[in-house]
């Protein structure tokens, strides 16, 4: 018996089936695609050492909820900030560019310039709502680097990065129909209590729908040693003193507030971090994003010694782990950064990584993972993305470089297990270079440079290729 359809009609008929299957196979490949980019949030610390964590070897500070993170996902072993200070780590950070080639490389109210193309620029390209809370410091109010002019759809925090010293700020800036305006505070509030459940908010009401960066800069462990009250329990005695003694006071009157306990206020600042990050975490199980959510915690340069902090404190605490250094140091104390990447279902559990990176490979990756190809963009950096997936072929660099402006000028290159540091660069670009075997010596205490003249040479070549002009921070000033 005949087909009541004609060949005509069959025909028709198959390639409507044809076109709907390929309708279906579109719209489904665009589904996939959207639910691939995943939320991004990147937590930072404000001077935290490497060694300040549980999970990196800590004994007397408490961090269950990021020791958690790290047994969740992956811990870095060998990751660097973008410099030895706030500003200059924070622009390599979010321009994917090193000190030697990124415009802002010392502290200062240096603002990011108009042609500096930053992450939530590039994620906003990509689809996704971006949100900042905290920390600025790369660019004030009508400057090129105001947040409202750097792809943030949400902002309340500090815009000069002295304002945010303080803990308990009596104003912060806030984005109000894409302007910055400054707003008070609370009396007696502490902005990283602010910062967070404005990040809480946050995460509450997005959707599964629209993938978002959200970036939290709390300002502790910076150095004025002031916390909650609730932070400082744990740490202190039955009579309300330090378990930590003896204490050496810090007076009121100075630029940072005062403090009887500075190492018991060290403390309790990373523990409220802590606590900071587990509420975060928290938010993104109970809202069901954080399977599709990578979850970044790091700090942005080595412990600092000021506002009451002392060397001692340091060691006490093994602050900067077995590493040489503190702040506005380039040796491994002062940049080899705790970094955390927790994404349930995508990054195994339990991951110990001796990837070798650096902030500027955050810019590339976070693109990547957005869909974008890091071909196509201006880094120094190089994605992790395979790193974080677990996959063999991650590319590697062939070498890591920094430079600092303070104490006279300073350089260092990271290159296998090679690290040079050059000190007193302004008073002469050829001063002598220490050498150091990170291998065989991570705390750098054998300079071996007289032993190894091939590997200064080589370093020196580096350095000088690495270096370019910069006239507001030169060598020569």
């Amino acid at each position: 018996m005949k087909s009541i359809l004609s060949i005509p009609v069959r025909l028709i008929v198959l390639m409507t089936l044809i076109a709907g299957v390929s309708c279906n196979t579109n719209s489904k490949e665009t589904a996939d695609q959207s639910v691939s980019k995943p939320n991004i949030v990147f937590i930072i610390a404000d001077d935290m050492g490497i060694g300040d964590l549980g999970s990196y070897g800590q004994k007397h500070i408490k961090t269950p909820n990021l020791d958690q993170l790290a047994q969740g996902g992956m811990r870095f072993t060998q990751f660097y900030a973008g410099s030895t200070v706030c500003a200059p780590s924070r622009a390599s950070l979010m321009t994917g560019q090193h000190t030697g080639v990124t415009h802002i490389r010392g502290n200062g109210e240096f603002p990011l310039r108009g042609q500096d193309t930053i992450i939530p620029q590039l994620l906003k390209k990509q689809g996704y709502r971006t949100a900042m809370y905290g920390k600025w410091g790369l660019g004030v109010q009508g400057t090129p680097g105001s947040p409202e002019k750097k792809g943030w759809d949400e902002f309340t925090g500090h815009l000069h990065h002295v304002d945010a010293h303080f803990q308990r700020p009596d104003s912060l800036w806030t984005l109000t129909e894409g302007k910055s305006v400054k707003i008070a505070t609370p009396e007696d509030s502490y902005g990283n209590n602010i910062f967070t459940q404005k990040a809480l908010n946050f995460i509450n009401d997005q959707s599964e729908e629209t993938p978002f960066f959200l970036y939290l800069s709390f300002t502790v462990p910076h150095a004025e040693l002031v916390v909650p009250e609730k932070y400082m329990k744990p740490y202190l005695d039955e009579d309300g003193n330090s378990i930590f003694a003896p204490e050496k006071a810090w007076p009121d009157g100075r630029h940072y507030g005062g403090q009887p306990f500075p190492k018991a206020a060290y403390a309790a600042m990373v523990g409220s971090i802590d606590d900071y990050v587990g509420e975060v975490v928290d938010a993104l199980k109970k809202k069901g994003l954080d399977k599709n959510t990578l979850v970044v915690f790091t700090s942005d340069n080595g412990t600092h010694i000021e506002g009451g902090r002392q060397r001692s404190d340091v060691d006490f605490f093994k602050s900067s782990g077995v590493y040489k250094g503190v702040k506005r140091d380039l040796y491994e104390g002062g940049i080899r950064e705790p970094f955390i990447a927790y994404w349930p279902g995508t990054i195994k559990a339990s991951e110990v990584s001796d990837h070798v990176g650096a902030f500027w490979d955050i810019l590339p990756t976070f693109y990547e993972l957005s869909g974008g190809n890091p071909e196509g963009i201006n880094t120094s950096g190089i994605s992790f993305v395979n790193e974080l997936y677990g996959k063999p072929e991650q590319k590697k660099h062939d070498h890591l470089y920094w430079e600092f402006y303070e104490g006279g000028g300073k350089q260092a290159v990271l290159k296998d297990e090679w690290k040079a540091i050059r000190l007193k660069v302004k008073k002469d670009r050829n001063a002598p270079i220490e050498l150091y075997n990170l291998a065989n010596d991570p705390s750098e205490e054998k300079n071996v440079a007289d032993d190894y003249p091939d590997v200064v040479k080589m370093m020196d070549s580096i350095m000088t290729a690495s270096h370019t002009e910069n006239p507001l921070f030169s060598f020569d000033k």
